[in-house]
């Protein structure tokens, strides 16, 4: 990868970071925006990670639950497309609560012929316990308690990519949460989830 490509990547990851102060600020339709603008930029072409944790944050942005659900499910296709079998390397900063671990081509179906750079796909699999708590919270707010259950589980099979730490910890303590919530309602569909883990 040349210079300029390097640059190129890093200054789309600097603008949605940008976007995501606006989002824990509060102003979310102007996050949205943001977001919206680069998304359509990246989405046919853009790198795995890139799509990931945009639509990651995008559903964050969402006012409707099923809007979030949507983006939620292309944050975990754009994770799914990274091919196996590439050098991992250390991950990027990472917020608590938002992040991935099981092996690429599970969850919602491979998009064929995407790549990353090594570092990217070592990311994407440290996000995937995340990716699927947030789905699960998804459903739990559709009031959908199977579906959730599914992605519950698959978030806390996917924990053994975690570290030892505070963002590990974080989404171990999240999905144990959840868990917990979804067993002591047996009976009915779950209430609205209040809000996303931060």
């Amino acid at each position: 990868m040349t210079e300029q490509q390097e640059a190129s990547e890093d200054a789309v990851m600097t603008r949605i970071g940008q976007a995501v102060i606006l989002l824990h600020a509060g102003d979310r339709e102007e996050a949205r925006n943001r977001l919206g603008e680069i998304w359509a930029e990246i989405a046919a072409e853009g790198d795995s990670l890139h799509r990931c944790t945009l639509a990651h944050y995008m559903a964050d942005a969402q006012d409707d639950p099923a809007d979030e659900l949507a983006w939620d499910l292309r944050a975990l296709t754009a994770a799914d497309g990274l091919r196996p079998g590439e050098e991992p390397a250390l991950p990027p900063g990472r917020r608590p609560g938002h992040g991935v671990g099981q092996t690429p081509g599970e969850g919602s179906g491979q998009v064929v012929g995407q790549t990353a750079r090594p570092g990217h796909q070592q990311a994407v699999r440290v996000f995937y316990p995340s990716l699927h708590l947030s789905l699960a919270a998804d459903y739990v707010k559709l009031r959908r308690p199977e579906a959730a259950r599914v992605h519950l589980a698959r978030a806390r099979a996917a924990t053994g990519a975690l570290a030892d730490d505070g963002y590990g910890n974080g989404v171990r303590a999240a999905i144990a949460r959840l868990e917990r919530r979804l067993a002591a309602e047996p009976g009915e569909g779950p209430r609205p989830f209040p809000e996303q883990y931060s």
